[in-house]
């Protein structure tokens, strides 16, 4: 495919895509001060991209292996040669991806408005306060006593209320819920996270059980033959 050529001899196409990436990103601020008409416009005027919402949910990626790296030993404890980095990965994207199928599925059985899509974007945008929080702490926790660390966990507790409460009103404004129904299908949802989470495990225990018997049974069979 090609690109027209503007002025300054840059594809207008690639141009205009980083412009509306970037103004989308920008746009989270907006949605911070006002979740209301900012969730609205996110979903429903197309204000929001999924390329914004997979940069915040990298972002969430990168927080978290900043604040296990660089947080002081004060205020967090990490034993390195433990500490698997797919497996810290893994930790944040499964129960995300887990929460906004589960959302989803349960939301679409009950007129609830909103995509899959919505769903991801409303709740990548809503993780925007815990991003900056985390970010913030990190350099903050090192200039920090002991005796000063209520200041580090009122920054990390408010940064994750203020999530929280843009997840509610992200919700809302997705599926247009009222109040009461949008906390009743969020909890909802956790409980049918955790009937997954729980149904992935016992499938996972079932399929280790069994490739350890045929692994035994192989050995056993290797073992007579011999």
């Amino acid at each position: 495919m090609s690109f027209s050529k503007t002025s300054s001899g840059a594809p207008s196409g690639r141009r205009a895509w980083w412009n509306r990436f970037i103004g989308s990103v920008r746009y989270s601020f907006y949605v911070m001060f006002h979740p209301f008409d900012g969730f609205w416009d996110l979903t429903h005027e197309h204000r929001g991209t999924l390329a914004a919402a997979n940069f915040f949910v990298i972002l969430l990626l990168i927080s978290r292996l900043l604040t296990l790296q660089h947080t002081s030993m004060l205020f967090l404890r990490v034993y390195w040669p433990k500490v698997n980095i797919f497996q810290q990965c893994a930790s944040l994207l499964l129960p995300l991806l887990i929460y906004c199928v589960c959302n989803w599925g349960l939301t679409t059985l009950f007129d609830g408005k909103g995509t899959l899509r919505d769903v991801y974007m409303a709740t990548a945008y809503a993780l925007v306060p815990y991003i900056i929080g985390s970010l913030i702490v990190i350099p903050l926790s090192n200039i920090l006593t002991v005796e000063e660390g209520s200041f580090y966990t009122v920054i990390v507790s408010a940064t994750a209320a203020w999530s929280g409460l843009l997840l509610v009103c992200g919700m809302i404004q997705v599926h247009d819920y009222t109040l009461g129904k949008t906390l009743l299908f969020l909890v909802m949802t956790v409980v049918g996270m955790a009937v997954i989470i729980f149904l992935m495990l016992l499938f996972l225990t079932l399929v280790s059980d069994g490739i350890g018997y045929f692994i035994s049974l192989y050995k056993e069979i290797n073992f007579r033959l011999n």
